[in-house]
């Protein structure tokens, strides 16, 4: 899709040729010398009227009206120069290609050259520029009867630098690869919950597994009766659509141990079981398998970029429904582990599904954990739709966890687990754990439950219910960086 080249690129025959430029005053010089006087000087005259500009993030669509053999040049406002990094390229980036996101693109020429600083090198540039383009790009159509209208392709990309082409070129591809991983997390989330179901989540893994050599494994109702698997068979009983515990491996090494896992909660549609949601909390619950929609997104990346550490994903898939066959508050149900639940609240199923899906993980020798889930409304209560609650029982663990998260920009909050949490965590009259003491600290509530199985392997866990609706595909480049790191 995309060609690295020598030389001006105002030489450029693209539809859409992208430019950044710096405020210190606009000046046209270095990179950008010679392109004013290709336009007789009409851009200085642009900048002088207020047209063009090089404030942070400031976008200009510039017909090239013959001057140059480009048809249009979208310049990319970065602001002072000393402040540019990674983070400010790609949210500018991000902007221009929203706003240009209607222009018909068949092809686009970067001026990458024009992006770099003395901070910032072509390699960071351009994962940046590609990743945020890819990013802003996407659309999922949805199952509207399609117009008259042509399809806006994008066929070619051409990336104009002086820099190594073999360094510009695998920068291109990784940030690619972070978008699209990305997008797939979005796709699969926003797609209906009567066209993803378990067993569609599984057939993508399957997809995922013919497509990167990774090793499968898809364990059905039976297969899980048989190992004893009580807690996610509980929320899957009152379902006619099968339950999937999906597993994908991909190993570049000779041996399997210690092993990083991935752990997504899968429930394709949550209406809360007998503890039924209101007619406007249901709405949206489509989306409630959003963290095994990110390892799904995650391990595309991983499978496009082969990192050198093996990585295993384990998702619990299934929805959470009402019949006569569904579990009920105050049941008492065995979870994999061992350990004993006493069922206060069934719409607290994605605790339950993850218990038996970490110990599972722990089973296949997982060695860190990093479980993710749009678990709790607790969290947004707390926090906000623009972070991501956590907690962790390994602090150095959590640091690589939260390193990641920067490199990706996605924002992420320790939340404290304190022993006093465990106790009530644990207080039950008939059972080992009760999987809903209370409202207080909800949040902390239910990724605590999720620590008890965890016990003393290395854990993060990540609750996405507010973030994964702000920002789909949350949390997918993430755990893609931290396979990668």
């Amino acid at each position: 899709m995309f060609t690295i080249k020598k030389g001006s690129f105002t030489e450029s025959h693209s539809d859409t040729l992208i430019v950044g430029i710096f405020d210190k005053p606009l000046k046209f010089e270095g990179v950008l010398n010679g392109l004013d006087k290709s336009f007789q000087n009409r851009l200085t005259d642009l900048v002088k009227e207020g047209d063009l500009s090089a404030k942070k993030s400031r976008v200009a669509v510039i017909p090239t009206l013959g001057y140059i053999p480009a048809k249009r040049i979208v310049f990319i406002g970065l602001g002072k120069e000393k402040d540019v990094d990674f983070h400010s390229i790609h949210e500018a980036v991000k902007k221009a290609a929203a706003q240009t996101k209607e222009c018909s693109l068949e092809s686009v020429s970067l001026a990458l050259d024009s992006f770099i600083t003395e901070n910032v090198t072509a390699s960071e540039a351009a994962e940046a520029i590609f990743e945020a383009f890819f990013l802003a790009r996407f659309q999922f159509t949805g199952y509207r009867t399609p117009g008259n209208e042509p399809e806006k392709m994008l066929k070619s990309i051409d990336v104009w630098t002086e820099a190594d082409e073999m360094e510009v070129k695998a920068a291109c591809e990784v940030g690619k690869a972070m978008a699209d991983g990305t997008n797939t997390a979005r796709k699969l989330t926003a797609t209906p919950s009567n066209m993803m179901t378990a067993s569609d989540l599984a057939d993508h893994a399957m997809n995922l597994a013919n497509r990167y050599g990774f090793e499968i494994e898809v364990l059905e109702r039976a297969d899980m009766e048989k190992i004893g698997m009580g807690a996610f068979l509980a929320v899957a009983q009152g379902s006619v659509e099968p339950p999937k515990m999906i597993t994908l491996k991909y190993n570049p090494k000779d041996v399997w141990d210690d092993v990083l896992t991935f752990v997504g909660k899968g429930v394709t549609f949550d209406t809360g079981g007998y503890s039924i949601k209101s007619k406007d909390g249901i709405v949206g619950m489509k989306t409630d398998m959003a963290g095994a929609a990110a390892v799904l997104g995650a391990m595309e990346i991983i499978g496009e970029l082969q990192p050198d550490q093996p990585v295993m994903a384990v998702i619990a898939a299934t929805d959470n429904v009402i019949s006569g066959h569904a579990f009920k508050p105050d049941d008492v149900i065995t979870s994999l582990s061992g350990k004993t639940i006493e069922v206060k609240n069934t719409d607290a199923e994605g605790r339950l599904v993850l218990a038996d899906a970490i110990t599972y993980a722990k089973q296949q020798r997982a060695g860190r954990i990093v479980d993710v889930a749009t678990l709790t409304g607790g969290v947004i209560i707390a926090l906000g739709k623009d972070k991501t609650g956590a907690l962790t029982n390994n602090e150095p663990f959590f640091e690589q966890v939260l390193e990641a998260s920067h490199e990706a920009g996605e924002f992420i909050w320790q939340l404290p687990l304190t022993e006093f949490d465990k106790e009530r965590i644990r207080k039950s009259d008939v059972a080992d754990l009760n999987n809903s003491p209370g409202r207080e600290g909800h949040a902390i509530m239910g990724g605590g439950f999720i620590g008890e199985f965890a016990e003393n392997t290395p854990w993060v866990h990540l609750d996405i219910a507010g973030s994964a609706e702000m920002s789909p595909g949350v949390m997918t480049r993430t755990l893609a960086i931290l396979a990668l790191s």
